[in-house]
Parts: C-alpha cells; sequence; structure tokens
C-alpha cells in the first residue's frame, strides 16, 4: 500500500500552451493569453513569465512589464475539449479524479498501483500521454493530502515531478515560504510576515490555540493544519461544474482526440486513426457500464478550422463497430473524399465521442431486424476487455492496426481477428 496515494496534476500555462502549441512561431516569444487593455491575464507562457507576468495580474501591468508580448484571447471552443481529453486521459488511470478546473485536477491512484506501478511512475506514464495525445506539458505533485500534492505539483514547474512522502515533509515543508502552502494568498502571506510568522515551520511551531488568537480561530486551525500537512486525504470524484466549462461527472459524454504526427489527405490513414481512437472510446464506454446513442467526430485541418458532426444511432450501443461505422459515415459526409470533389485539406486532428451515456441495463439487448445476422461484435469486445484487463492494452489489436514492423519480422501481438471474426 502506497503512502502517497494522491497525485495533482497542473498543466504548465495551460491556456498559453494550448493557444500556441501549433504555432511554433510563438513558442519562444512572449504570450499572453487574456489582458487587453481592461481585462485580466488569464496565463502567460514562460517567456512572458520571465519578465514577471503572472496570471490575474491587469493587462495594463502585464503591458507595462512586456511591451513585447503576443497578446491573444482565450478560444473556449478550443481550450474545452482539450481540457475534456485530459481529464479523460486521467479517469483511463483512475475513475477517482476531482476536477478543479479546465487546466487541473486530483487523482487517487491506489487502486492504479498493481496495474500501473508506483504513484511516480503513474506520474511519468500521465505526463508522456499528455505530451504525446495533446501537445502540452504537465507537472504532478505526489503525497498523501491534497494540500501537500498542490505544493508538490507547484514546486515542481514546468514540466516535472516531484514527492513529498509523509515521512520528509517536515524536512521538505517547513523551510518554505509560508506563502507556498495551499490557499495563501498574496494578503496572508504578508499578514503573517507582519506578525513574524514568515516560513511554514513558523507556523508549525506556535501551539493551534496560540495560532488562533493571533489570526482568527478559522484561519489559525486552517494554517496549523496546513502546516502540519493535515489535509483531506480522500477525493470526490467529478467537480469543477460550477466553472461553466461542462467538466464533471463523466456521465454524459466519453471521447478521445489525437493530434496526428503529419497532417495527411490519406482517407485510409484517417480510417485507421477513427477506428483506433473508436475502439479506445468504446472500451471506456463499457468499463464504466454505459451505452451511448449518439456518436460524434471533430476534424481539425491544417489550416486550424475545426469542425464537429455527429449522427444519432437507432438504439444506444456500447460496441466499438457501432461507434466506427457512424465515425466513418460522418468522415464520409464531409464530402472531401467523393469522386469529382476537389482535394481534401490536410486532417491534423482527429476526435470520436460517445454521447447521451446511460446505464448499461442487463435486460437491454440489441435489436436485430427480422432476419438480421448477429455479426458477433458485443462479444469480440467483450473478449477483448477480458483480454487487456489481463495481459495490457498492447495485448490485442485489430489486423488492420497492425503495423509495419510485423511484416519485418517482428512478433506480432495477438489480433482480435485470431478469435475467428473479421475486423476490416
Amino acid at each position: 500500500m502506497t503512502t502517497t496515494p494522491l497525485l495533482h496534476v497542473d498543466m504548465d500555462a495551460f491556456y498559453a500552451s494550448v493557444m500556441i502549441r501549433d504555432r511554433p512561431e510563438l513558442h519562444d516569444v512572449p504570450v499572453v493569453v487574456g489582458g487587453g487593455h481592461r481585462g485580466v491575464v488569464l496565463s502567460a507562457n514562460y517567456p512572458a513569465r520571465a519578465y514577471g507576468v503572472r496570471s490575474g495580474m491587469s493587462g495594463w501591468e502585464a503591458s507595462r512589464l512586456c511591451p513585447d508580448a503576443v497578446v491573444m484571447a482565450p478560444d473556449f471552443d478550443l481550450l474545452v475539449p482539450v481540457s475534456r481529453a485530459i481529464m479523460e486521459t486521467f479517469r483511463s488511470v483512475t475513475p477517482t479524479v476531482e476536477v478543479m478546473s479546465l487546466d487541473e485536477a486530483f487523482l487517487d491512484v491506489r487502486g492504479a498501483v498493481r496495474l500501473f506501478g508506483p504513484p511516480e511512475a503513474i506520474a511519468e506514464r500521465i505526463r508522456s500521454r499528455v505530451r504525446s495525445e495533446h501537445g502540452i506539458t504537465c507537472s504532478v505533485g505526489i503525497a498523501a493530502a491534497i494540500s501537500v500534492a498542490k505544493l508538490a505539483s507547484r514546486r515542481a514547474k514546468p514540466d516535472g515531478v516531484l514527492t513529498i512522502p509523509p515521512d520528509r515533509f517536515v524536512e521538505m515543508v517547513h523551510p518554505l515560504d509560508v506563502g507556498e502552502l495551499y490557499g495563501v494568498g498574496d494578503a496572508t502571506r504578508a499578514r503573517l510576515h507582519r506578525i513574524g510568522l514568515e516560513r511554514v515551520g513558523d507556523v508549525a511551531a506556535i501551539p493551534v490555540d496560540q495560532l488562533r488568537r493571533m489570526v482568527g480561530r478559522h484561519l489559525g486551525g486552517h494554517l496549523h493544519a496546513l502546516a502540519w500537512g493535515r489535509d483531506r486525504t480522500w477525493l470526490r470524484p467529478g467537480g469543477a461544474g460550477t466553472f461553466g466549462f461542462g467538466e464533471g461527472e463523466p456521465e454524459g459524454s466519453m471521447g478521445s482526440q489525437h493530434t496526428l504526427a503529419a497532417d495527411t489527405r490519406d482517407r485510409e490513414e484517417l480510417l485507421r486513426e477513427l477506428l483506433q481512437i473508436s475502439s479506445r472510446v468504446a472500451a471506456r464506454v463499457r468499463a464504466a457500464g454505459k451505452c451511448g446513442r449518439t456518436v460524434s467526430i471533430t476534424i481539425r485541418f491544417s489550416d486550424f478550422r475545426t469542425i464537429t458532426r455527429s449522427h444519432t444511432l437507432p438504439e444506444p450501443t456500447d460496441v466499438t463497430q457501432d461507434v466506427y461505422a457512424a465515425a466513418v459515415r460522418l468522415l464520409d459526409s464531409l464530402g472531401h473524399w467523393r469522386d469529382g470533389a476537389p482535394g481534401p485539406p490536410g486532417v491534423r486532428l482527429v476526435g470520436v465521442r460517445v454521447e447521451g451515456l446511460v446505464p448499461l441495463l442487463p435486460e437491454r439487448g440489441r435489436q436485430l431486424a427480422l432476419g438480421d445476422r448477429d455479426p458477433g461484435w458485443p462479444d469480440a469486445d467483450r473478449a477483448v476487455d477480458v483480454a487487456t484487463g489481463r495481459f495490457g492494452k498492447g495485448a490485442v489489436r485489430r489486423a488492420s492496426l497492425i503495423g509495419p514492423d510485423v511484416s519485418a519480422g517482428a512478433s506480432p501481438p495477438e489480433t482480435i481477428s485470431g478469435i475467428g471474426l473479421p475486423m476490416r
């Protein structure tokens, strides 16, 4: 049993990182998201932070500190889907995810260590997936309590991992400024400094009753607990619905998206991407005991134009082939690959989502029209779920997704076609 089961994952300069991830000419120049003449800075990339620009400051102050910064308005049509996809990446590791905002969440991984290894290995797994799937970086703090995990992720920035185990809390935290404690803002920090409490250890050394008399009953008790790492050790799954971004309990929909290594106009390559993503999404829907009636796809072209299309099925489904078939119809409905159509624009990102999720009831079966024959897809999916649950996600793959390394003589994983079902 791990002593540090809680992870705090915080995206590094999330708003700015997402807004400029497809614009390499901006990666090394100061960029501020939000602000403007009378607005508030939502995010600044690290070149802008070198000038002292921080989130929460006025746009006027940011422009004074860094007059040459590129100022961008936040595009929530871009930011929200990325945030949702990242939260789903977290939920693929553990169902116990407490979302705090678009760009941060707490994860309880005590149930995942047997499958993925210790918390540090899980943290590296998450960082690798966020980088490869979403093109941005994140920092992870690991601890036994939420306030300590939050403190650790802040100290790990940018793009790092830090563990603060209980037996090293005093050594690692007590020398820090009191402003490092979770929830201690500039005003409280200044107030504590004025009465001689500059370090976390200074707060910890004062008896709690005396601290309450100095700063107030509630604040004194809260600060004393934080100074000893005594905070909530359990999570509330879901959350962040109050932020108005639609994040929270994942009952409504599940999806995934992938940015391609290179833009493509090849329909067959896009079909392989759709199949791979559909398989991943449908497996998550089944694991949650759900089924959904609406399938949607997201396509982002090389000119950054993004479109979404959806199709509602006659019956709710959790079957990979149903999701994939709907996704293919939606892709072809764009018309770019019809005979005589102009050459399709390059595609850089593909996403699939299953929406309108409802519980999968034992008595709910797949309805067949008279004379139809069930091709066995639900049984195939269940076989895949059992195999991947036992041997890992790479143990079973559809034959059409096996890479060229197989033809070169490498030993392929078992493919689903090996159970006697055609998979194309």
